[in-house]
């Protein structure tokens, strides 16, 4: 979906959009296309790059803040589709911070021996959250999905993973689930407390690892606005043009945004063995995350 196709409705422009997110489009799923429908294409996509299937699987965990029912589990029906019926499935809550969420705890129980291979996916249909009627929300949101299989390795490929998060102001970025469904959003509060997220979260993955900014070889951040992109990896210290962008083609996929710019960055040559690869998230609860990865 273009900018350009919200002109008709909502007072704003292509060039408004683009001066202050630089989002020049997203993509909308169809009406009869569900959260598990995405997840089960990246899914399926990102067990074929590791050269496994459902089989070899032993749990899969799906970060999403769009189910699609209370229950059963976004998971469980991801599980039944791919026919890794058995394996241990959860969905996890975490906004845009929830891929780096399950990221830990695959990492977690691969280092506690209690699993060898662990699907991860982030899966988002945003669009059945907005407003399309508000400006200010309805012109940030796409749909998408992105998946990463962490595999058990004699040289461990994720140094670390930090998590955080601070509940005490919900209002601020929220989508009630009674009384009116939409996504609610006070843009000036998330637009410093993200921008603070990121660097907060980066510079605590540095710290931990002994690193500096200038020895990291990529950054993955959540894509949710250009401008805060821009801003974060400034105030880290990092090259602009180490930063993986795709906020411009996607919008904002929450928990989807990073595995999907990984895959992007991973299929195209950018990312090569040996790469330093900083991931760093932020969203509503609010939730931050970061993790810094030796690519294998």
């Amino acid at each position: 979906m273009l900018n350009s196709e919200f002109a008709a409705n909502l007072n704003t422009s292509d060039e408004w959009i683009r001066s202050m997110t630089g989002i020049t489009q997203r993509y909308i799923a169809a009406e009869n296309e569900s959260t598990t429908d995405m997840a089960a294409v990246a899914a399926t996509r990102a067990l074929r790059a590791a050269g496994l299937d459902a089989q070899n699987l032993d749990l899969v965990i799906l970060a999403t803040i769009t189910p699609d029912l209370v229950f059963p589990s976004t998971a469980a029906m991801l599980q039944a589709r791919l026919g890794a019926r058995h394996v241990g499935c959860f969905d996890l809550s975490a906004a845009c911070s929830g891929f780096l969420y399950g990221l830990a705890i695959a990492d977690a129980m691969i280092t506690a021996g209690k699993c060898k291979v662990v699907l991860v996916v982030g899966a988002e249909r945003m669009s059945r959250l907005l407003d399309w009627n508000d400006r200010s929300t309805c012109v940030l949101f796409g749909d998408g999905a992105g998946a990463a299989v962490v595999v058990g390795a004699a040289v461990p490929g994720v140094r670390s993973v930090h998590l955080h998060a601070d509940g005490a102001t919900p209002e601020v970025l929220r989508a009630p689930s009674r009384s009116t469904p939409y996504l609610h959003m006070d843009g000036g509060i998330v637009y410093k407390f993200a921008v603070r997220g990121l660097v907060e979260g980066g510079v605590e993955a540095l710290e931990q690892n002994m690193l500096t900014a200038p020895e990291v070889d990529w950054v993955i951040p959540h894509q949710a606005n250009l401008r805060i992109i821009e801003t974060a990896t400034r105030k880290l210290g990092i090259s602009q043009d180490k930063a993986v962008v795709t906020v411009d083609r996607h919008a904002n996929t929450s928990a989807a945004s990073i595995p999907l710019a990984l895959d992007e960055a991973i299929r195209d040559g950018r990312i090569r063995p040996g790469n330093k690869v900083l991931l760093l998230s932020v969203g509503g609860g609010f939730t931050w995350a970061s993790s810094l990865m030796d690519w294998n």
